[in-house]
């Protein structure tokens, strides 16, 4: 992983990067009764842009106790291609790239690994997408967890 760019899928975060830290859901929702397990759960936010290199967003939910119970890595970018064939002299091509899933109890991982590749044509008259789904192999797994060990220390609530 050394020498992989920040606003990569599973990449190492920059030094800088700070998550914001926010109730699971919206105070109205957390107060009805049905909502009172999960009242006190957090969710970690991370949101990278890399500019025209693409955008990153990382989200970690923590049960009321702070143990993480899920994660989501997705990156998004776009770009334009010329010359793609003879309908259109320029499309745009988006390709969003995700890993996300639970965490269970013994500390394994279940989740999916997806890339969506989409090409609009003609000012968006034409789209053409096809997602991908894997399973994420076991370096995939470890790879998130340090990411969401990582983002849960830099999380950790100011002690004054």
């Amino acid at each position: 992983m050394a020498g992989v760019p920040w606003h990569e899928l599973l990449a190492p975060l920059p030094a800088d990067a700070l998550p914001r830290r926010q109730p699971i859901a919206a105070p109205e929702v957390l107060a009805r009764p049905e909502a009172a397990a999960i009242a006190d759960w957090q969710q970690l936010i991370v949101e990278l842009s890399a500019g025209s290199a693409g955008l990153r967003i990382l989200l970690v939910v923590l049960d009321g106790s702070g143990r993480p119970i899920s994660a989501s890595d997705a990156v998004l970018r776009t770009e334009t291609i010329s010359d793609i064939g003879d309908d259109a002299a320029v499309a745009v091509r988006h390709v969003h790239e995700n890993i996300g899933g639970r965490f269970e109890e013994d500390g394994s991982f279940r989740g999916t690994r997806w890339r969506t590749v989409s090409v609009d044509t003609n000012g968006g008259k034409r789209e053409i997408q096809q997602s991908t789904p894997s399973e994420p192999s076991a370096a995939d797994a470890e790879r998130l967890k340090a990411l969401v060990d990582d983002i849960v220390r830099r999380g950790q609530p100011e002690t004054r």
